[in-house]
């Protein structure tokens, strides 16, 4: 069975962003926080060079494929993941708008197609972006994994990392935790079943 690991950046009130800023259709006044006014230190991007050599593919939602498919097949910082597999988990994406240059990919129509290619061998799948694929595959009991480098600034808005779904309650085990020296922490967690 495969593991499914959740990857973000996320603020302290819970909203995720893309560290370029995110996308013009996702807009809101703090897009692109993760660099701004927080001092760069490389040893608290540790766990996402550890993300890159471990995994065996890559999951996203539509809008987050739509997002990083122009861009990443081409970028060095990428090209580690070019030729994985990728999936986007999509009920409206056609087969016209997948990328050429980037490595097998798969469209999966719904969270039971998600639940199917957990069950197949391999080893760790990563959704990097994607809040409303991570929301839903959460309320789902789909996710395995939280890798979270929790940044030292309350938002407000932007798009936020969990749904406000009434559900039964998940317990977490950490696995990793560290803080760095410009406030970034590390926070890996095992979701227990």
């Amino acid at each position: 069975m495969r593991t499914l690991i959740y990857t973000a950046f996320v603020s302290l009130d819970g909203v995720v962003d893309s560290p370029g800023g995110g996308i013009r259709s996702e807009a809101h006044r703090s897009g692109g926080w993760t660099y701004k006014d927080i001092e760069f230190v490389p040893e608290a991007y540790e766990l996402k060079g550890r993300e890159t050599e471990e995994a065996t593919a890559l999951m996203f939602g539509r809008t987050s494929y739509q997002a990083f498919a122009p861009l990443w097949p081409d970028m060095a910082d990428f090209a580690a993941l070019k030729e994985l597999p990728k999936y986007v988990v999509s009920t409206t994406l056609g087969q016209d708008a997948l990328v050429d240059n980037w490595g097998d990919i798969t469209i999966l129509r719904s969270l039971a197609d998600v639940a199917k290619v957990k069950e197949t061998e391999g080893g760790p799948i990563v959704i990097h972006g994607s809040a409303t694929l991570a929301r839903n595959l959460s309320d789902a009991g789909l996710i395995d994994h939280y890798h979270l480098l929790v940044f030292p600034v309350l938002l407000g808005a932007g798009k936020r990392m969990f749904s406000d779904t009434d559900k039964e309650k998940q317990m977490l085990k950490v696995l990793e935790s560290e803080t760095y020296a410009n406030g970034i922490t590390k926070l890996v967690y095992d979701v227990v079943r």
